[in-house]
């Protein structure tokens, strides 16, 4: 499937969009070069899904746990936000416990998937954003 956001003004459409078409998976792998969007599309997400916490980049952190204000159909009350830009070593991953995250049946959202592939499950839903020559963004999953 392909979402295009023409503008940063559509991007709460497309995220929309997005979520429509989830349908049973529960990990989601975002590819995309610094500054394609991954961030400001995944918290377009979040924000359509009802999050009401202040949502930020997990860049530091590695992962942020989002409620969610009621269960989604199957998915529970939490949402995880990874970001393994400033992952030096797979171990680092092992040590966080990620089984608990990517097995809980809880959303996952992964920035920077490409630095943890081996360990990514199989199910996990690839989605690629690219910035166009216009500017707009393409969403690919």
């Amino acid at each position: 499937m392909e979402i295009k956001i023409k503008n940063i003004e559509a991007i709460r459409n497309a995220a929309r969009e997005f979520i429509n078409n989830i349908g049973e998976h529960r990990v989601f792998a975002f590819y995309g070069k610094m500054g394609a969007g991954k961030t400001t599309f995944i918290k377009a997400i979040c924000e359509e899904l009802g999050v009401e916490d202040v949502i930020t980049s997990p860049t530091f952190a590695i992962v942020n746990e989002y409620s969610l204000p009621k269960p989604l159909d199957g998915i529970g009350c939490s949402l995880f936000h990874f970001d393994f830009y400033r992952i030096k070593k797979l171990e680092e991953v092992y040590d966080m416990g990620y089984e608990e995250y990517f097995y809980s049946g809880s959303l996952c959202f992964i920035e920077w998937p490409e630095l943890i592939e081996e360990v990514l499950p199989e199910d996990a839903v690839r989605v690629t954003i690219e910035e166009e020559t216009d500017g707009s963004r393409s969403v690919r999953f």
